[in-house]
């Protein structure tokens, strides 16, 4: 169950308000049925699966021996649309678990039989619109007239049950709503959406690139990429600094003992690489930083009086990742976390915390975020650590988002096993939700790596470890930047700030002395000096969306000036190079300062 919770205001105390179904859902959840209705009429042998709403659409899986394809999806829009005119009741039955084992076997729906046994000691539903039945615990709408505005959109593979040792089902996805003014808008949104898929631009601009050759999931970082790589990565390191972080650095192996300590071998071996052997040891790839932190905490006794320590690092991991389920740079095998961990005693907690929160919510903003959704989520039915650590811990995370008047969410019982966290999810620039930070608070593994500090009693206690990632990994984070600007960063992001473009090779060596100055003041700065129309130069710098377009022709150079446009298309005018420099140093100030 999922909670919304407004920021307390005036006091302590808390209104937490559960949050009632959308009617979207119900007419996705009737439109998918509406799809496998359709499905059924065209295809009688095919075999149904499951097909619940999604966020922003629905699905239905089914066993088909012949993909489909394009024109299929069209011939079942088709049908879907005959179905739904005919307004036909949907028509709810309850039956015994027998009774609906019975019907599907008739039907030879082998799938909705494995469903129908898992259902233990609840009612079985089905629903029925004309001669077509399902499996399902509804609701639905009232009739099929009342599914109007809908579009199929892709065909994907997925695995029954999403365990790839089950059989290939296809998925057609779809979407609905209610109006025709929302369908349109949605599907506007989604080619928009295609337009800044980060894996397109990513080519145009030369970012980044995966080579089959050196591996899937495996992230080559171009020139262009680099720099906003290390632009980033610097910006981030001073941040961290100024806000009382050290930074480490930790190796990418270990022996496979640190992960049978930390607990990774038993939970988490599915997504390890195999271990490599090196003299005898075994030696796994890191796919967390955190063990390598801890031993560093256990190198020296510590005293309370070096609590808290916050140690921070760009730390890249490995982990395996199905190859079906790789993307771009949002899935990936081989990334850079922005970790980091503090170690505090109990009654630190909170304050950590908030900072933490504080911290995310300006880092963010830094890189032109500012629409956020927050989730706090509870202690899980299988937990370790005590009662008391878990209520402390989840107060003080929910302490730190009031007093940073967040708005969150609570997701009860969706913590990890270990403790609860935070996740902060930021949406872009087409109010899509991306999972970047989260603020976890952990209880497991100082008590599996027996961790200790002498406490100002002179006994030896056990700290509290926090894990937390502002941008989470740095791959992700920039195919997320990548989207939210359309490959438009803003002027201090850009790998290129400005470009040069001259009219003929005449004005060669103006433009050169005009570069050299713009470099030495710290301006990305390059020149195309080639033998192209002025017209294709600038067509061109503003494809690879460079923010400014320096023109020089024959009369720049003469009056010592420099015709300067934006790469929207704004003319900003002919002004000296100096004036220039001053306005583009104005605009390249540090973003807004840090916490």
């Amino acid at each position: 169950m999922r909670l919304r919770v407004a920021p307390a205001c005036g006091g302590p105390s808390l209104k937490l308000k559960i949050m009632p179904e959308k009617d979207l859902d119900i007419l996705r959840h009737s439109s998918a049925h509406l799809l496998a209705h359709a499905v059924k009429d065209l295809y009688p042998d095919v075999k149904l699966a499951i097909g619940p709403s999604i966020a922003n659409g629905f699905y239905y899986d089914f066993d088909r021996e012949i993909p489909f394809v394009a024109a299929d999806l069209d011939k079942i829009d088709k049908r879907m649309r005959k179905i739904a005119k005919r307004n036909s009741p949907i028509i709810r039955k309850e039956l015994s678990q027998e009774e609906a084992a019975k019907f599907f076997l008739a039907k030879g729906e082998t799938y909705k039989l494995e469903l129908i046994a898992d259902i233990v000691d609840a009612p079985i539903s089905t629903y029925t619109q004309d001669d077509f039945t399902d499996l399902c615990a509804g609701p639905h709408l009232e009739s099929t007239g009342q599914i109007k505005h809908f579009k199929l959109l892709s065909v994907a593979g997925s695995y029954w049950r999403g365990d790839e040792k089950n059989r290939m089902l296809q998925r057609i996805y779809g979407t609905a709503f209610y109006t025709a003014e929302e369908l349109e808008a949605y599907l506007n949104r989604l080619e928009e959406a295609k337009q800044r898929d980060h894996r397109k631009l990513g080519q145009e601009l030369d970012l980044f690139s995966v080579d089959e050759a050196i591996g899937p999931g495996l992230i080559q970082w171009h020139p262009n990429g680099a720099m906003i790589r290390h632009i980033i990565e610097t910006f981030w390191r001073d941040k961290h600094y100024k806000s009382g972080y050290k930074i480490v650095y930790s190796p990418h192996i270990a022996k496979s003992d640190l992960w049978k300590i930390s607990g990774h071998l038993g939970f988490y071996k599915d997504n390890m690489f195999s271990p490599i052997e090196v003299e005898g040891s075994e030696y796994i790839l890191k796919p967390m930083n955190c063990p390598f932190h801890i031993m560093m905490f256990k190198n020296s006794l510590r005293s309370y009086r070096e609590l808290p320590l916050r140690w921070a690092e760009l730390g890249t991991v490995y982990r395996y990742e199905k190859s079906g389920v790789l993307h771009g740079l949002l899935r990936v095998r081989g990334f850079t976390q922005d970790d980091a961990h503090i170690f505090c005693m109990e009654e630190q907690l909170r304050g950590e915390i908030g900072r933490v929160v504080d911290f995310t919510i300006a880092m963010l903003r830094a890189f032109g975020f500012d629409k956020f959704q927050a989730f706090l989520s509870t202690r899980p039915e299988k937990y370790v650590g005590e009662l008391a650590q878990w209520d402390k811990a989840t107060e003080a995370l929910r302490g730190a988002l009031e007093d940073a008047k967040v708005d969150y969410e609570v997701d009860e019982g969706e913590g990890v096993f270990y403790g609860p966290k935070i996740d902060i999810k930021i949406k872009d620039s087409l109010d899509r939700m991306w999972q970047c930070s989260t603020i976890q608070v952990d209880f497991n593994l100082p008590d599996r790596f027996e961790m200790e500090y002498v406490g100002e009693d002179g006994n030896r206690h056990r700290p509290v470890m926090i894990h937390r990632a502002l941008l989470g990994s740095l791959e992700r984070f920039f195919g997320c930047l990548i989207e939210h600007h359309a490959g438009a960063f803003p002027l201090w992001l850009s790998p290129v700030q400005v470009k040069i473009l001259t009219i003929t090779n005449r004005q060669d060596d103006y433009a050169r002395k005009i570069e050299e100055t713009l470099l030495g003041e710290g301006i990305r700065v390059e020149s195309d000096f080639r033998n192209e129309k002025i017209g294709f130069k600038i067509r061109n710098a503003r494809m690879e969306r460079v923010p400014y377009m320096l023109i020089i022709g024959e009369q720049e150079e003469t009056s010592g000036l420099i015709a300067v446009k934006k790469r929207g298309g704004e003319d900003v005018g002919t002004i000296s190079p100096e004036a220039f420099l001053a306005m583009i140093k104005e605009e390249l100030q540090p973003p807004t300062p840090l916490c």
